[in-house]
This record gives C-alpha cells, structure tokens and sequence, in this order.
C-alpha cells in the first residue's frame, strides 16, 4: 500500500520511452489483467465485510468486527484510489498523467492506508491479548467507547504520518521538488532519508515487533489455557468414574416405613439415608452443582472461541508482514544507500514488492471465509441472495431445504433480525 519509486532519471527516461513491440504488448496484457484481478478482487471480498457485518447482527455483536470493518475500509480505498493509478502507471511504462498535485495526493493515500493497515492490527492484536487473558472481564475493558477512540487514534496518527509531510513538502528532497516542476509526468516518491527511517519505522517496523510480541503473549496465554482446561476435563472425568464405581457398591436401602406428614419423620429419613446413597443424592440434587457446571462449561467455550479467534488474527497478520516485509527492506535499504552513492536496481524491483504488497488487501476477505466460520456463512449467505430471489415469496415454505430457506430470510426479510432468529432456531 506504500508505494515508493525510486529511479535516477535515465531509468525513468527508459521507462516513460519504451521501444514497442510483440513481447512487450503481451507482458502489458498480462499485467493489466493481473491488476485488474487484483483490484476487482478487493473490492468485492472488502465489500463483502461490510456487508456481512452490517446484515447479520452475529457480527456485529463481536468488538473484533469494528476493527476488522475500518481494516477493510482501509483495503476497500486501497483498491478504489491508490491501485488503479499504479496499475494505470505500470501500463503507461512510468508515464504519470494526472498532474505533479495528485501525485502527492496519490502517495499520501498510499501511505495513509498502509499505515492504517498495520496500526489496526496493533489494536486487533491488544483486543485479542484482553479477550484471551481474562476473557470474563473482557466486556468492561473493552467498550465501544474504546474501541471507538482506538480507532480515532488510528487514523489520525495515519494522517500525520502520510498528509502532513507529504503535502508540505518536508519528506523529500530539493532535487526532486524542482524535478516536480519540470517533469510532471513523471511520479515517484523520492524521500529523503529522515523521513524514509521515521515512515518505516512508524508505518512498518515498530509496530509489527510490537504485533509479534503481543501475539506471543496471547499465543502462550492460550496454550496454557487448553492445558488447563485439559486438566480440569481429566480431573472430571475421574471424579465421575470413582463416584459411580462407588455408588454402584453398596445399593441404596429402601424405606419400607409408610408415608407420614410429620416434618421431623421426613427429615430423619433423609438424613438418615446410607452413605454411597447419600453421595449420589447430594451429587443430584444439590442446587448449586447444575449452575457451577454450567458457568464453568460457558467459561470454557468462551476461552476456546477467543483462543480460536486469536489464531486466525494471527494468520491475518503474519500474511500482512509477509506481504510487506520485502518491499519495506527494499525501500528502507534503497533509500540509506542513495544518500551515500548511486544504488542501481532493476526498475520492475520495485513494482513487483509493492504489488505484492497491494495483495495483502485482496488477502484479508480470503482469510476470513477459510477460518472464521460466521463470516463463511455469512459471506455464503449474501451470495447465495441471487440464487434464492425467484424463492423470496416462499421463504417460509417449509419444503424448501433449510440452507435454502435461511437464504432467502436473510435476503427478503425485512428486519435482518429476523433471520438471525431464523438461522439459529435450526
């Protein structure tokens, strides 16, 4: 999402003058239909986030779904304003045609949103450490108020960091501000290395140490966890098995003495019951063992679906940094040595890291349907939307297959509620 071109000005003259020919016009080809797969791909999978979440109230009663909504804005406006104008570039052989004043808008969204991308998993990354920690607690740290205010720090810190030097001029070089002037149609985003150090390490370096550690952390939490939940279920176990094993030793004795109204007769048989008897009799009829088991048995399912939601946050940032971490090693490297001497690079270097970056936006939505299950089933549901419109006024036939009736409550009906209610009622 940071695009950065770095070219001494006969690669740029080579780029922006290519000689035309066969080869060159099926390489062309093949990236615009490469650009545009990406492109289209984010659009829809980052629409579908929105859409998912918005419709199906499962997903909007999850605080993790905030940040992953303003992530996939993020990504959404990568693939609307920032990947259109590269792709548009790419294909122009380096040629720039919208002006030396959008170029600088251009870099600044690119910017914007990648430093926005990383910083949201920063938070993603806290917000998964407090729900695995102390998952029962979790509901009063982290409130939408906070979850709000993350946020706006989020955004706003991507702001200074990406329009504020960049529209005043303060991130690149003399050289290149009197370049600006006299080759418009050239875009490139010469930094100097001040600020190539201060992006990195803001945009990219910083937080991704800080991600990693966080998720260690959560990684080590739920590893503890299960064991313990492991431990507790063995111990369990155990317990039911010496119980019956002791129950089934000495059968009950059975009172041949007639009903009676008297309260101290009836208190008597039952204190008076034998020993293996009366182990049963308190292991069944006590009227706090039922809620302990049931409070305990929410505990647990709580702590394993926050332990399972960390590992797919988890995957979410490791392709992130993937994604990134070549292009930021390049830019960083690329940056340093052009203030010492001249660093020769192959031009299509640069173009294939921060496409490969770009990707990450088209990435997210797959991660979601392959390891999250609400949003498998949502993301299935506003599709199969189509399929099910000439069905919509026998939603509630119940001949139709549950699948399909699901489908078209979440489809046709009018309060979206309703569907939810629907789908978990089967």
């Amino acid at each position: 999402m940071l695009v950065t071109e770095v070219f001494n000005h006969s690669e740029v003259t080579e780029r922006i003058s290519p000689v035309p020919g066969t080869s060159d016009y099926l390489s062309q080809s093949l990236k615009g239909i490469c650009f545009s797969i990406i492109i289209f791909a984010a659009l829809f999978g980052n629409a579908l986030v929105f859409i998912a979440v918005q419709r199906f109230e499962r997903l909007r009663r999850v605080k993790t779904n905030i940040f992953l909504v303003s992530l996939a804005m993020a990504d959404f406006l990568v693939a609307l304003v920032v990947m259109p104008f590269s792709a548009c570039m790419s294909l122009m052989h380096g040629r720039w045609i919208f002006g030396a004043w959008f170029c600088d808008v251009f870099n600044a969204n690119d910017v914007l949103f990648s430093t926005a991308s990383i910083l949201h998993l920063c938070c993603i990354s806290m917000e998964r450490y407090i729900a695995v920690n102390n998952p029962l607690s979790y509901e009063r740290k982290m409130t939408t108020s906070k979850v709000t205010l993350m946020l706006t720090i989020t955004w706003i810190l991507s702001i200074l960091i990406s329009y504020l030097p960049i529209m005043s001029g303060i991130y690149t070089t003399s050289e290149y501000l009197i370049q600006k002037e006299t080759q418009p149609e050239v875009c490139e985003f010469v930094v100097n290395p001040i600020y190539a150090v201060i992006s990195s390490s803001t945009s990219f370096t910083v937080p991704s140490i800080l991600m990693v550690a966080v998720y260690v952390r959560i990684y080590l939490e739920a590893r503890r966890q299960e064991r313990k939940i492991h431990r507790l279920k063995l111990s369990k176990k155990a317990k039911t098995s010496t119980d019956a094993t002791s129950c089934n030793t000495d059968p009950p004795q059975i009172s041949t003495e007639k009903p009676t109204k008297s309260p101290e007769k009836l208190t008597h048989l039952l204190i008076n019951v034998p020993e293996p008897t009366q182990g049963l009799v308190t292991q069944s009829t006590s009227p706090t063992d039922i809620p302990n088991q049931s409070l305990e048995s929410k505990e647990h399912s709580k702590i394993h679906r926050e332990n399972k939601a960390a590992k797919t946050l988890g995957i979410i940032m490791g392709a992130f940094i993937l994604c990134w971490c070549p292009f930021f090693f390049w830019y960083i490297s690329t940056n340093v040595c052009r203030a010492f001497a001249e660093c020769p690079y192959p031009p299509i270097l640069g173009e294939v890291l921060f496409w490969i970056g770009y990707f990450n936006s088209t990435l997210n939505p797959i991660i979601y349907a392959f390891y999250n299950r609400s949003f498998r089933r949502s993301f299935k549901q506003i599709l199969q939307c189509h399929m099910t419109t000439k069905h919509a006024r026998h939603a509630i036939d119940r001949t139709l297959s549950p699948s399909l009736r699901r489908s078209a409550l979440a489809c046709h009906v009018a309060n979206p509620q309703a569907a939810n209610r629907s789908e978990s009622t089967e």
